[in-house]
C-alpha cells in the first residue's frame, strides 16, 4: 500500500504541466536521436548533460529518462529501414526487420517494434515499481565493507562485460580511477595530481568526461574514419499490423519481456545477450511458413521478441542504478553522473533522502511509455525524414552543442581544452576497441569506493580481514573472482 501511495505522489509530481513538457521533449528528442544512425542514447544524454546545471533536479531526471528510453524506441526505425543499427541493442532487429522492409512490410515491422516496446516497457516499469523499494530496503542494512565489495563488483563487471576484452576493459577502468583521484583528498584536504592547475582542485567535472568521451569522440570518429558513405532508403509501407501479425507478435512480446527483464537487474547485464537469446528462442519455436520467413522475407517474431527484450532490459536496468548506485550500461553510467551533478548519490538511501524525485521518475516511465507509443506509430514518416540529415551538418551540430554546453558550466577556457583532450582520448580508445563506459564508471565510483574502503578499515581497526569476516562482503568478493576467472576457464575449455 505504501508503494501505491508513493507512486500516486510520483504521478502528482510528474503530471505537472512543466514536468509533462520535459517528459514529452525528452521522449521526442530521444526517439529522434534513436532514429539517426550512430547517435545512441549514451551520446544524446552525454551531449545534453550540461543542462543539469540550469534545470530543476526532478525535471532534469524526467527529461533524461525520456531520452533514455525514447532512444531505445527510435533505434528500431533506422535498423528496419536502413539496416543501420545505431547501437548493438538493435542489431538483431535489423536482421529480420530490414528483410521485412525490403519485402514491403516495413509498416508491420515498425508497428510491432513500437507496440512491443510499449508492452515490455510497461511490464518492466511495473517490476521497477514493485522491486526497487524492496532491494533498497535490504541494501540499507549493509555497512562500509559490503559497500566497498559491491562497488568492486560493479567496477569489475562493467569493465569485463562492456568490452570485447577484459584487459582492455580493466585498462579503461584504471584510466577512470586515475581521473577520479584528481583534486582534493576527501579526508586530508590535500591537493592530489593537480599539477599546480587551480581549475583541477575541485576535480575533473564528470560532465566534461561524459561529453568528451561520447559526443566529441563520436563526432571526431565519424569525420576521420567513416567518410561520406551513401545510404539507400527503403520505401515505407503503411504503418499497421494485420490480425495474423498481431497473433504472432503477442507471444513474442511476452517471451521477449520475460527474457530481457532479469538481464537488466544484474551488474553483468547488457542488451546484447537478451536480444540475441530472444531471437534464438523465436526461431526455435517457429514452425512451417513462419520458420521459412526467417532470413528470407523477414519474420515478424524476429522483430517483436528482440525489441521487447531490449526495452525490458533497458527499463529494469534502473533497479541496480537507483537502489545500489550501480550502472550496468553506458547510458546508466552517464545518468549516474547526472544524479551526482545535483549532489544526489543513487543507492539504498535514495528512496528515503530523495523519495519525491525517485517516485516522480518511476511515474514518468509509465507516462513516457504512453507518449512514445503515440509518437512512434503516427509519426514514423517524420522520423524517416530525419534520416536525410547530412552527416557533416549533424556532427558539426553535435560539436557546437557540446562546446557551448561545456563552456556554459563555468565559463572556463580550460574546460574547453580539457573537453577536446578527453575527446581525443575517447577517439583513440574507440579506434583501438577500448570500451569508454568503464572510464565514466571508474571516475564516479572510484572516489566512493575509496571512502568506503577507508571506513571499512576503520571499523576493522586497520585489519584487511574485515572483508573476510562478514558473510555478505566475503560472498561479493567470491563473485568478483568468478567474474574475472570463469570466462577465461570456459574459453580455455572451449
Amino acid at each position: 500500500m505504501d508503494i501505491l501511495n508513493h507512486l500516486m505522489q510520483g504521478f502528482a509530481t510528474a503530471g505537472t504541466p512543466i514536468n509533462l513538457l520535459w517528459a514529452f521533449v525528452g521522449c521526442a528528442l530521444g526517439t529522434a536521436v534513436g532514429v539517426l544512425p550512430g547517435i545512441g542514447p549514451a551520446t544524446a544524454v552525454a551531449m545534453l548533460l550540461p543542462i543539469t546545471s540550469q534545470v530543476d533536479a526532478t525535471a532534469s531526471m524526467i527529461f533524461f529518462a525520456g531520452i533514455y528510453y525514447g532512444a531505445m524506441y527510435g533505434g528500431s526505425t533506422t535498423s528496419i529501414l536502413l539496416n543501420t543499427p545505431g547501437e548493438t541493442a538493435t542489431m538483431v532487429t535489423a536482421m529480420e526487420g530490414n528483410k521485412m522492409a525490403k519485402s514491403g512490410r516495413a509498416g508491420a515491422a515498425l508497428a510491432t517494434a513500437a507496440i512491443g516496446s510499449f508492452v515490455a516497457g510497461t511490464i518492466a516499469t511495473l517490476m521497477v515499481t514493485l522491486f526497487a523499494p524492496v532491494v533498497a530496503e535490504y541494501a540499507v542494512r549493509l555497512g562500509p565493507p559490503e559497500y566497498f565489495c559491491l562497488m568492486l563488483l560493479a567496477l569489475t563487471t562493467v569493465s569485463a562485460v562492456l568490452g570485447q576484452s577484459t584487459v582492455r576493459g580493466l585498462a579503461a577502468l584504471f584510466v577512470g580511477l586515475a581521473i577520479g583521484l584528481i583534486g582534493m583528498d576527501q579526508i586530508t584536504g590535500q591537493a592530489r595530481y593537480t599539477g599546480g592547475v587551480p581549475e583541477l582542485l575541485d576535480g575533473v567535472e564528470i560532465v566534461l568526461v561524459a561529453v568528451g568521451l561520447f559526443a566529441v569522440a563520436e563526432a571526431l570518429h565519424a569525420v576521420l574514419f567513416e567518410g561520406a558513405a551513401q545510404e539507400s532508403q527503403n520505401k515505407l509501407s503503411r504503418v499497421g499490423m494485420t490480425g495474423a501479425d498481431l497473433r504472432r507478435s503477442l507471444p513474442a512480446w511476452l517471451r521477449g519481456t520475460a527474457i530481457g527483464a532479469p538481464f537488466g537487474c544484474v551488474p553483468a547485464g547488457g542488451t546484447e545477450i537478451p536480444t540475441f537469446l530472444s531471437y534464438a528462442v523465436e526461431k526455435k519455436l517457429a514452425r512451417g511458413e513462419n520458420l521459412a520467413e526467417f532470413g528470407k522475407q523477414g519474420a515478424i517474431e524476429g522483430v517483436a521478441g528482440p525489441e521487447a527484450a531490449n526495452n525490458a532490459t533497458v527499463t529494469t536496468a534502473l533497479i541496480p542504478l537507483l537502489t545500489l548506485g550501480i550502472p550496468v550500461s553506458n547510458t546508466t553510467a552517464i545518468l549516474l553522473g547526472a544524479f551526482q551533478n545535483y549532489g544526489i548519490q543513487p543507492g539504498p538511501q535514495l528512496f528515503t533522502t530523495s523519495a519525491s524525485l525517485v517516485w516522480a521518475l518511476i511515474a514518468s516511465l509509465y507516462i513516457g511509455n504512453v507518449m512514445l507509443l503515440v509518437l512512434n506509430l503516427p509519426l514514423v514518416g517524420l522520423w524517416v525524414k530525419l534520416l536525410k540529415v547530412p552527416k557533416a551538418q549533424l556532427y558539426a551540430g553535435i560539436l557546437i552543442f557540446a562546446t557551448v554546453g561545456a563552456y556554459g558550466m563555468r565559463q572556463s577556457a580550460f574546460d574547453l581544452v580539457l573537453l577536446y583532450a578527453i575527446g581525443v582520448l575517447g577517439l583513440v580508445m574507440r579506434r583501438f576497441d577500448f570500451p569508454t563506459a568503464p572510464v565514466v564508471v571508474g571516475m564516479i565510483l572510484g572516489p566512493l569506493a575509496e571512502a568506503q574502503l577507508r571506513n571499512a578499515l576503520s571499523i576493522g581497526e586497520g585489519k584487511w580481514t574485515v572483508f573476510l569476516e562478514r558473510p555478505v562482503s566475503l560472498g561479493l568478493l567470491g563473485v568478483v573472482l568468478a567474474v574475472l576467472v570463469l570466462p577465461r576457464v570456459f574459453k580455455k575449455r572451449g
